[in-house]
């Protein structure tokens, strides 16, 4: 059984060791990630989203959540393929962006493809490739409210997020262009999952599988058993037409 493996720079030559109750073989679970941290701190080591993280590379790096994402069940909701059902298992947004595949796996996240999946929408993350709505500063209890933002000057119209509930007047300067949302026809935004809700307004609400990416379809068993599967059928057709030829 794997040993829960600690970030490489609280190993370096520049760090005491920590002296854990943690037994090498012990299983990881969400109490042992939180004993982890907790023995971090006790012995005045910076916690993992501290600037010592630069070290780690981008791999390691803790982002900051953002208005629409708070918290780890929030994220794991958003990206789909049934992660939710895991978010008690980290007791922390730090804790989610700093296990490995095998603490995944400690943890009982299974099977390996979403582990998979999960470190990769992880690393977007970190790299601020996010879906709809990764760019809204004004969200509060995951609704966002975007309006058409009318410049008389140019006569362009653009979709903003505004404080929720507010119109483009009350806003004033506090506004945010937006990606992936437009405006269609005189007054109508346009993107995905935008229900209007007013004159020239609508209402983007957080929901399940909101940046999932679809699984494809199955071919042959899928990548692990394609080989073996097509194998055995060029047997089995070789068989066929021997027969077939030995019964003319």
């Amino acid at each position: 059984m794997a040993s829960l493996r600690l970030p490489r720079f609280l190993a370096s030559a520049s760090f005491r060791p920590v002296p854990s109750s943690i037994p090498a073989s012990a299983h990881i679970t969400s109490a042992t990630v939180r004993q982890l941290h907790a023995s971090q701190a006790s012995h005045n080591i910076p916690p993992t989203p501290a600037a010592s993280l630069s070290a780690l590379g981008s791999s390691s790096r803790v982002p900051a959540p953002i208005p629409l994402i708070p918290d780890v069940p929030t994220f794991l909701r958003v990206i789909g393929r049934d992660l939710v059902q895991y978010a008690d298992k980290f007791p922390s947004w730090e804790a989610l962006f700093t296990l490995s595949s095998e603490q995944l796996r400690e943890l009982g996240i299974e099977p390996a493809r979403s582990r998979k999946y999960l470190l990769q929408w992880l690393q977007r993350y970190r790299n601020g490739e996010l879906g709809p709505g990764g760019d809204f500063k004004y969200v509060e209890d995951g609704k966002a409210t975007l309006v058409v933002d009318h410049d008389l000057g140019t006569d362009v119209k653009k979709v903003v997020n505004v404080p929720y509930g507010k119109t483009i007047e009350e806003a004033g300067g506090e506004k945010v262009r937006v990606r992936g949302y437009s405006v269609k026809g005189a007054q109508t935004i346009s993107g995905p999952y935008a229900l209007p809700s007013g004159r020239e307004t609508a209402t983007m609400t957080v929901v399940d599988r909101m940046w999932e990416f679809r699984q494809g379809q199955k071919v042959d068993g899928g990548e692990r058993r394609k080989t073996e599967i097509r194998f055995k059928r060029r047997i089995a057709e070789r068989r066929a037409r021997r027969e077939a030829e030995e019964g003319r």
